[in-house]
């Protein structure tokens, strides 16, 4: 299982809500990559457990520990551009899998990405706009689905999905 990066492999909203506990309160999926079994000794054992159906994934998440970041995107009509200045992301930079930033583009964003960019390492890359004035609902797209890409097929079915958070 060590081999095959399944040993410690956690359900995806575990881990989501393990980070959340641990005060993280927005996990974002930055990205992610299907695991396939490559030794047929391995995928023999998961399938005599009765997990032959499962996917699993390697994933990478940006956690921000911040009190000013609610449990939901919510709009607050926000936007941001960003300025192309971080090192090797002139053209433009990758928060996550949702909200990848071009240079001198204006990107709306819910209220957590807008925090989670003016923190201090991160504000002084984006100009900001708009405020926290009105408040219109949850931010359009976001959600509680599974976030990832499922663009290999493993032989099997659709089943719950794994992450090797740790491993690989």
């Amino acid at each position: 299982m060590w081999g095959e990066c399944l040993s410690g492999a956690l359900y995806w909203n575990d881990f989501v809500n393990m980070a959340m506990q641990a005060g993280f309160t927005d996990p974002r999926l930055v990205e992610d990559a299907p695991i396939t079994i490559e030794s047929k000794e391995v995928q023999s054992q998961v399938s005599a457990s009765g997990n032959g159906m499962l996917e699993f994934y390697s994933a990478t998440y940006r956690l921000f520990k911040m009190e000013t970041l609610e449990p939901d995107c919510e709009d607050y009509g926000q936007a941001v551009i960003y300025k192309g200045t971080i090192p090797m992301a002139q053209s433009g930079w990758t928060l996550d899998k949702g909200h990848v930033f071009e240079a001198g583009k204006i990107h709306p964003v819910c209220g957590n990405t807008w925090n989670m960019l003016k923190s201090e390492r991160l504000m002084e890359h984006f100009e900001f706009v708009g405020n926290f004035d009105h408040h219109f609902g949850i931010f359009e797209g976001c959600g509680s689905v599974m976030p990832y890409d499922n663009k290999v097929a493993s032989g099997g079915g659709k089943g719950d999905s794994a992450t090797g958070a740790g491993c690989c």
